[in-house]
């Protein structure tokens, strides 16, 4: 090889070595874009998903009671079921709060039980979804609660098929109330709910019902009545705790358009009291966290 070959040689070399070097220096310029592109998609992603609920979402803020207002407590038993969805669009266009005490195994026997209960669920802070037993006892009160271990069981599957996210539980056929270091019961019930309590759990009673007819399922006081119900319960003292009153009433109640409006009605008379205000159970006073 001549020195005319030689000096070729090594600035082919020379070149090899450069045009590698900037080659590098490129992939690396852009990997570098690409990662912080990422680092921004990931960001926008998980902005999206916490607004939309559909992703980690922000820490929920303390409740603060308003001690000049008077706190009413809507809620719904035995969900999901025919006029689920009627109570559901009604609060939610009348933009009040409600909770709905729902039935384990309603969710498998309604077609589109499952989506009602994750609507509702995933409806947090307008609506609550709480624990309303597996099954209803079956309808035999005595015997499930004769049988506290059973009935406790009963109430764990529920929480565990439903996805229930609150230790909130209402007890079938029965008004009892488990607080924090406060249990308030019948004797049948007491074992249950001593159970409950040790355990975290909160149950909640109620102080005011909405009547049903057990020929049709539909309300027996008119919207007035009930709401007249509710003033006397705050005037004459006849709440569990003061200042708050907890209403019962039945998805199953408002099936018809007629008693569908007298929901309608009921809400906007409450809402027409500016003392009141609308709320879920998980911020009635004494609730376990």
């Amino acid at each position: 090889m001549n020195r005319f070959q030689k000096g070729f040689r090594w600035m082919g070399i020379g070149l090899l070595g450069i045009i590698g070097f900037i080659s590098c220096n490129n992939t690396a310029s852009k990997a570098g874009v690409s990662d912080k592109d990422s680092l921004a998609a990931d960001s926008a992603k998980e902005a999206y998903l916490a607004k939309t609920g559909s992703g980690p979402k922000a820490p929920e803020q303390p409740f603060v009671a308003d001690s000049n207002k008077l706190y009413v407590y809507l809620t719904f038993d035995d969900g999901p079921q025919p006029g689920t969805l009627t109570c559901y669009n009604i609060c939610k266009a009348e933009g009040v709060k409600a909770t709905f005490f729902m039935v384990a195994l309603h969710q498998q026997r309604k077609r589109d039980g499952k989506q009602l209960v994750g609507m509702i669920r995933d409806s947090y802070p307008q609506f609550l979804l709480a624990n309303h037993s597996f099954d209803h006892t079956m309808e035999h009160y005595i015997y499930f609660y004769q049988h506290p271990d059973m009935a406790f069981n009963n109430f764990m599957r529920a929480q565990d098929s439903l996805a229930v996210p609150k230790k909130i539980i209402r007890l079938p056929g029965n008004g009892g109330w488990v607080l924090q270091n406060h249990v308030k019961t019948s004797h049948l019930v007491r074992a249950v709910a001593n159970r409950l309590d040790s355990a975290g759990f909160n149950v909640i009673g109620w102080d005011v019902e909405w009547n049903f007819s057990h020929t049709n399922a539909r309300p027996v006081q008119s919207p007035e009545k009930l709401a007249a119900e509710v003033d006397s319960a705050f005037s004459r003292h006849n709440e569990h705790i003061r200042r708050n009153v907890v209403i019962l009433t039945h998805d199953r109640m408002f099936q018809r358009s007629a008693d569908s409006a007298s929901l309608v009605k009921f809400i906007q008379i409450i809402k027409q009291n500016p003392n009141y205000v609308l709320e879920t159970v998980d911020h009635y006073p004494g609730i376990k966290k």
